[in-house]
């Protein structure tokens, strides 16, 4: 028996595009919940959300029984983070703030068992392995993580070309509020400056051969970023659903 096939891995490389949607409450009952509504992929965020190693977990449990794949974001790319989140059986990993070449290399070692990477192998103790059950595990989980790196500033931009040239990396994700923020917009990621920038970088990461991905709400937008050839594309959060549902009802009878 082998690690179980990343499906999403595959999509991405057979280039069909995959709608997704960020999940931000903090909750697992929430998160199956999610699970249930037709998207390709999820966001488990530890970045933003109040989400730690144990609710990453329970994350990834309620979503499992489901055919939506976790994406898990870290709060940071630290190798110890990375090894505990593969060991309880993320498969994709998205990392904030890479900007350099040299970042992204070891964000790939980290995520990558020896000779290979530096992963730390305990796969008695390790739900990715089935703890043990999975008796080939070790040789063949390698073949089977995705690795996205976010690129968010002015010098990622800079060295984006270099980012998605490295092995193993698969996807390069464009942080749109970080971006906006660094290009001199806070709280406008719809500047024009911004959107520019945007689809020049989905442009560029297609042009690598990597899988460019993205998060927008705006639905013409989002189109038109799938136009231009976005292979990962998040159209909502549910943090924003819950939102604009609960106070579109509670306007309707206030007035």
């Amino acid at each position: 028996m082998s690690a179980p096939v990343n499906r999403f891995k595959e999509s991405l490389r057979s280039g069909r595009p995959q709608i997704g949607l960020w999940l931000g409450l903090g909750s697992a009952y929430a998160a199956e919940i999610c699970a249930t509504m037709g998207f390709d992929w999820v966001v488990v965020d530890g970045e933003h959300a109040p989400n730690d190693v144990r609710s990453t977990l329970e994350h990834l449990q309620a979503i499992a029984p489901y055919p939506v794949h976790p994406v898990v974001r870290p709060p940071v790319g630290a190798t110890h983070i990375l090894k505990q989140l593969l060991d309880i059986g993320a498969q994709t990993i998205l990392v904030p703030m890479v900007d350099t070449a040299e970042y992204a290399r070891e964000l790939v070692a980290a995520t990558r068992y020896p000779p290979e990477g530096v992963r730390g192998i305990a796969s008695a103790l390790a739900r990715a392995a089935r703890w043990n059950a999975v008796p080939n595990y070790v040789r063949t989980a390698n073949d089977q993580i995705c690795l996205l790196v976010q690129v968010e500033s002015r010098r990622g931009l800079e060295n984006l070309e270099a980012i998605a040239a490295v092995p193993g990396v698969d996807g390069v994700f464009i942080g749109p509020s970080d971006l906006a923020a660094d290009l001199g917009h806070p709280g406008d990621i719809r500047a024009p400056e911004v959107v520019s920038a945007i689809e020049d970088a989905i442009r560029r990461i297609r042009s690598a051969g990597k899988a460019p991905g993205f998060l927008e709400t705006d639905p013409k937008l989002a189109r038109r970023y799938l136009s231009l050839g976005c292979a990962f594309l998040a159209v909502g959060l549910d943090v924003d659903l819950l939102c604009r549902a609960g106070r579109g009802l509670a306007e309707q009878f206030r007035n």
